[in-house]
């Protein structure tokens, strides 16, 4: 079906162009576009049409038309707002999803467009409203209900909501003793909505919790807008919480305007008839379905019988929902036992493609015959290379660890650990995961996972935890290991006793034998060597091969291969055979030899392997109990939706995020990856996820570039706040709506040992594998200390807690500096070297701004008896300059680590022991005149030892950063 322009109202034309959102109001009967600066302001006399548009990865749009009813808008306008979206829905080529949405019972999506909340005002255009504009503030009481908030009354309070008193000088919250804590938090949005809108962000801000009577100051003044404190009901039930059973669902079939039942034990696919629209009653839901060759009356017919329905059953909390034959939604389709999707797309570039490619191969130009394909956006791996890697081999119920040259060498009988550590924008970072080969055996991959828990465990849940199959790696996968080879077979003890007790014939790799490798990637950074088997079958026009049995070579360039893939084939030969000499074949003049090897020329394939595509992130918040996983999807989701309460995934179909939040119970973050499995299990989106893909689990506080890539924005600081989600949001909005920063952030170290960057093409990289030792901070010296110390310390020296300025790139190059400019002059170090000493001797009374020297720092040599001649003058001098410099170095060294290892422990040897449940954060007793940034020191030495793993002085000696991720959490920062 398709709409003439000129049967298109005026006010649609160019809607839906471009992503964004776009409303019109009804006046007199027809769409008025509505000014941008007043997208969001609904009044209840009025019926409005939203159309929302999103660009997809694809570059396609996809359109969702609202139209939304105020509780005192008319009929008229009611029913000129449906047929309108009827209209602007074929304007825009009848694919668009359509929601009647009424006042207070709107859709999740809908108002996901206008976060945190729609208060609707009254009045109204064309139902004989006047629209209101209050000179004067008037106090207002809201509820909030889920994500609606609306009017109410104070005789209507109860101990299971959240009210929301807006008065001229203050905004109250009132939280019901029954309320959650996410429930409270959502609240605090709105109330910073209401503060930044009617009182241009200058209003005070309270909370009120159910149960403080008029001793709380706060809490008296708020219940004297009532007229004093009154004991609050019980809740009872009203129309509101009315439920309508949604597992009863009835098809009926629209003809002649009249909705005729469809017989049938249960809904099939077949059912639907493309010549017709059905509607689909749920109770809460109602779905229009509507055939492709449906003409406008048709659906407009259809649209107006489910209207009837609604209205004629009273159910005014039901929405109805519009779909069009071909682009049905998750939920509709999942209300029927099968369904198949039809789709009728052309396939005429696809079948000119491959017309394009025969020809290609055999060696015809092509230029010009096929379409040109859009740009393709370079995929980004947003994981810094620069770092160091450790991998391990799962052996039965051990692991054994690999060698740096063998760190990128699987093989597809077995599984692997490896533990990643690289510098993160912030601080250094850690991901710890798994690699299962295709021919691994369950046992060892269970061992696996063990091992990578219990890992991530003992670092107090700090590193992210990755699942990955063999086939299925992302890119980041790659980016790390770099040069991957794949061998065929296995080493393992677990793979060995597979093979004999199955009786399989042995085919791991033998580097002298008969092998196939195809090689893939897209760069130097991100190249592969995977073993396929030895026969011409497994060849592709699109890759590259190498082909060796024990004594010779060949290279295999397919005519579809790029130049890169030829350059990638030069560099893996190094890895792989790089002794012999190679002979170099091109697809269509192939020698005998070669295709002796294979066993003989056959047909092969010629398309490119596709992997799962990356498809638009969905959100969705998860509860589960019992094995029973039950997941929300949160649409237009930003950072603020992520609790730290809850477990949340994101979904982008090729992989699987499962963010945990710091508050969540250890022993729920522990069936996080268990959590990752059962949401492929359960496919909520029904788009068929590999049971394969990545799963990656992320702690709130650690998440990575390659997770908060997802979110339009992202603000660290709000993980680093103390607190649950309430606690939090309270503090941001009492501060104006800026997160407020617990602890300031340091520097993480500059220096890392591991590989400084992606070489030039024509050096080979290589990875060291030795771990950059802890860095000890110095704290409690002066900015005259740090200043005069940095003056003496060479730069292989150099205290570490004060790196110097570096700009992170997501591969950066390799810059030394010259250190001939970084060394102080002879004439400045022995002139300031004297005053250094100087000071270093004079008793502590008398330089009360350098800190006391620890006790055993090492004493100023004396100097020696001065020698004759003037060569022994300028050797005194050279030698004096070198022991200035070591006594500098080495007592610089000595008040760094003894400073940093005794200020801890000194300062807390009087402090009172307090039990760690009145000193964590969530405490429900918590003590009181204590350092709170400090809870850890009013441990006991033994239950220290048992909640951090090590004593206080071992604890001291960490870089902060690091005791700050220790106490964070054991929930005592």
């Amino acid at each position: 079906m398709s709409v003439s322009m000129r049967d298109l109202d005026p006010a649609f034309q160019g809607a839906g162009q471009k992503a964004g959102i776009e409303v019109w109001r009804i006046e007199n009967f027809s769409p008025a576009p509505i000014p941008k600066s007043s997208i969001g302001k609904f009044f209840t006399g009025d019926s409005y049409i939203v159309l929302k548009t999103t660009a997809l990865k694809t570059g396609a749009l996809r359109h969702d038309i609202h139209y939304w009813l105020g509780k005192d808008t008319s009929q008229d306008e009611a029913g000129t707002a449906a047929v309108k979206t009827v209209e602007l829905d074929a304007a825009l080529g009848g694919r668009a999803v359509q929601y009647r949405e009424v006042q207070g019972h709107e859709t999740e999506k809908f108002l996901s467009y206008f976060k945190p909340c729609i208060i609707p005002q009254e009045g109204g255009v064309a139902s004989g409203f006047k629209h209101v504009e209050a000179e004067e503030h008037i106090t207002r009481l809201f509820v909030c209900r889920g994500k609606h908030v609306v009017p109410f009354a104070r005789s209507s309070l109860n101990h299971d909501g959240i009210y929301i008193l807006d008065t001229k000088s203050k905004i109250f919250q009132f939280n019901g003793s029954n309320s959650s804590i996410q429930e409270r938090a959502k609240a605090l949005e709105v109330v910073q909505y209401i503060k930044d809108t009617y009182h241009d962000g200058t209003c005070e801000v309270a909370t009120v919790e159910d149960g403080r009577l008029m001793a709380d100051a706060e809490s008296g003044e708020f219940w004297g807008f009532f007229g004093g404190f009154a004991p609050l009901p019980r809740k009872t039930a009203n129309d509101e919480d009315k439920t309508y059973n949604s597992d009863i669902t009835k098809l009926f079939c629209v003809e002649k305007g009249q909705a005729n039942p469809v017989e049938g034990d249960s809904l099939k696919r077949e059912m639907l008839d493309t010549s017709k629209c059905y509607i689909l009653d749920c109770g809460l839901e109602v779905f229009v379905w509507m055939g492709r060759t449906t003409s406008l009356d048709d659906r407009k017919v259809a649209s107006g019988a489910a209207e009837e329905m609604i209205r004629s059953s009273e159910r005014p909390k039901s929405q109805m929902i519009r779909i069009i034959e071909g682009f049905e939604t998750v939920t509709f389709r999942s209300k029927f036992d099968t369904w198949t999707q039809e789709t009728n797309t052309t396939v005429s570039e696809d079948g000119r493609g491959r017309v394009a490619a025969l020809l290609q191969r055999q060696g015809v130009n092509v230029r010009g015959l096929m379409k040109a394909a859009p740009p393709k956006e370079e995929p980004q791996a947003f994981i810094d290379c620069t770092g160091n890697l450790q991998v391990w081999r799962v052996n039965g119920q051990e692991k054994v660890l690999l060698q740096a040259a063998d760190h990128s060498k699987f093989y597809s009988g077995d599984c692997y650990v490896f533990q990643y550590s690289y510098p993160g924008e912030e601080k250094e970072e850690v991901l710890i995961g798994t690699w299962f080969g295709k021919q691994s055996v369950e046992e060892e991959r269970a061992s696996a996972v063990s091992m990578a828990s219990k890992m991530v465990e003992s670092m107090k849940f700090v590193p992210a935890q990755a699942r990955i199959y063999e086939g299925k790696e992302p890119l980041q996968f790659f980016v790390i290991m770099q040069s991957f080879i794949v061998f065929k077979g296995g080493i393992s003890s677990g793979y060995k006793k597979y093979i004999a007790e199955k009786e399989v014939d042995e085919d791991t790799y033998n580097e002298n034998g008969l092998a196939l490798f195809r090689i893939q990637g897209s760069g130097p950074e991100n190249m592969q060597a995977i073993q396929v088997d030895p026969v011409a079958s497994s060849l592709n026009s699109s890759y590259c091969y190498i082909l060796h049995n024990d004594s010779s070579v060949f290279t295999w360039i397919g005519n579809l291969a790029t130049s890169t893939d030829q350059e990638l084939v030069e560099r893996q030969l190094d890895l792989i055979k790089p002794n012999l000499q190679t002979r170099a074949q091109k697809e269509g003049s192939e020698s005998e030899q070669f295709w002796e090897l294979l066993g003989g020329k056959t047909e092969y394939r010629s398309q490119k392997l596709t992997k799962e595509p990356e498809s638009d992130p969905h959100l969705f918040s998860c509860s589960f109990t019992k094995d029973i996983l039950k997941v929300t999807e949160i649409y237009n989701f930003t950072q603020d939706d992520l609790m730290t309460e809850d477990i949340f995934i994101v979904d982008c179909h090729s992989e699987i995020f499962v963010w945990v939040g710091q508050e969540v119970a250890p022993k729920n973050k522990l069936q996080a990856l268990t959590i990752g499995e059962k949401f492929i299990e359960k496919d909520s989106l029904l788009e068929k996820l590999s049971p394969e893909a990545p799963i990656y689990v992320i702690m709130e506080g650690g998440e990575p570039s390659f997770f908060t890539r997802f979110f339009t924005s992202w603000d660290s600081s709000k993980s680093a706040m103390h607190g649950n989600s309430f606690q939090r949001k309270l503090r941001i909005v009492k501060n104006g709506g800026a997160p407020v920063a617990e602890k300031p952030k340091r520097r993480t170290p500059a220096s890392y040992s591991g590989r400084a960057s992606v070489p030039d093409k024509s050096q080979q990289r290589t990875r060291s594998m030795s771990f950059s030792p802890e860095r000890v901070r110095v704290r409690g010296r002066s900015p005259a200390f740090n200043a005069l110390a940095a003056t003496f310390e060479s730069q292989n020296a150099r205290n570490l807690s004060t790196p110097p300025p570096v700009v992170r790139k997501l591969y950066p190059r390799s810059v030394t500096p010259d250190s001939s400019k970084l060394a102080p002059k002879s004439s400045a170090i022995a002139s300031r070297s004297a005053l250094f000493e100087q000071r270093l001797k004079t008793p502590p009374q008398e330089q009360p701004s350098v800190s006391k020297p620890p006790k055993g720092s090492p004493k100023t040599p004396e100097s020696p008896a001065p020698e004759s001649g003037s060569k022994g003058k300028e050797e005194k001098k050279e030698n004096d300059k070198e022991e200035e410099e070591k006594s500098m170095s080495s007592r610089i060294g000595s008040l760094t680590i003894q400073e940093d290892a005794k200020e801890g422990v000194e300062d807390e040897e009087d402090l009172p022991a307090h039990p760690y449940e009145r000193l964590k954060t969530t405490s429900s007793d918590p003590v009181s005149d204590i350092d709170v940034t400090r809870r850890e020191a009013y441990l006991s030495p033994e239950e220290f030892k048992e909640k951090f793993g090590m004593t206080k002085e071992a604890f001291y000696k960490l870089p902060k950063w690091k005791q700050n991720k220790f106490k964070m959490a054991v929930q005592l920062f």
